[in-house]
């Protein structure tokens, strides 16, 4: 099975109603329409400790989407929680889950192996800059560990990862910039939060045709005959060993999945 891509994940505000009942209601209702396509639909509640989280769980359970996002997880246990709320809902929702507290990087082990629904682990950069009472750095020079952490907690449990969201709309430079950084970490895509941004965010976090090309000469000289057994082969004047072969692979089917979906 192909892996599913999710190279830009965009932040729609589910109401402009001042009325939070009006609000969930008409996200539920949006939900049941299903009008978004192959696209998945992920719902991000309020946090299960505040006054509308449980509510919000509730509800949206009966709405089906892809996945319930939520905010503010500190500990695997707030992740039991809300798979217990969408069970009671019958809903067969994934989870994803937002990192964005000082505690949830220091359990980025525990939040990751949680099990269950879970499925993605997603970097909110703006709370996490706010809750160490820092500031915007070049380059985040001071999420660097936090966006590693998420990273390294994502793989060794199968998770996917999204980097955090870029707020100067009108840098389209400095966004680029970002998502370069923030798939060389090795994230899966990017939290965007406008339409303009998506084109060069699945741009940038697809293989490109060179890297596909070379991905395939890898992955050709590994099954070549002469080949077969050997740990490592030289290839282009570079040595090269079994392990490049499987990140080309990878990033073959990468490159299949998003062909197939467009």
């Amino acid at each position: 099975m192909l892996p599913r891509p999710r190279r830009s994940v965009l932040y729609m505000p589910g109401s402009n109603a001042r009325a939070l009942e009006k609000a969930r209601a008409q996200v539920c209702a949006a939900l049941k329409a299903k009008p978004f396509g192959r696209r998945e639909v992920i719902v991000r509640i309020n946090a299960l400790d505040s006054d509308w989280g449980e509510h919000d769980a509730l509800a949206v359970a009966e709405a089906g989407p892809d996945a319930v996002l939520l905010p503010k997880v500190n500990s695997a246990r707030d992740l039991h929680r809300l798979e217990h709320r969408l069970q009671h809902g019958a809903s067969q929702a994934a989870v994803w889950a937002m990192v964005e507290t000082a505690r949830a990087i220091l359990d980025l082990s525990g939040i990751a192996s949680a099990g269950g629904r879970l499925q993605c682990l997603v970097m909110g950069t703006n709370d996490l800059v706010k809750e160490t009472a820092g500031c915007r750095l070049p380059e985040r020079q001071n999420l660097l560990a936090a966006l590693s952490l998420c990273v390294l907690a994502a793989r060794a449990n199968g998770l996917t990862a999204i980097d955090g969201v870029f707020n100067d709309l009108g840098d389209a430079e400095g966004f680029a910039g970002e998502c370069r950084q923030g798939r060389a970490f090795g994230f899966d895509g990017k939290t965007v939060i406008h339409p303009a941004q998506i084109e060069p965010c699945n741009t940038i976090f697809a293989p490109s045709a060179e890297e596909i090309a070379a991905a395939r000469r890898i992955i050709a000289a590994f099954e070549h005959p002469e080949n077969a057994g050997k740990g490592a082969i030289q290839l282009d004047g570079h040595m090269i060993e079994r392990l490049h072969a499987e990140a080309a692979r990878r990033l073959v089917a990468l490159a299949d999945a998003i062909a197939e979906r467009d």
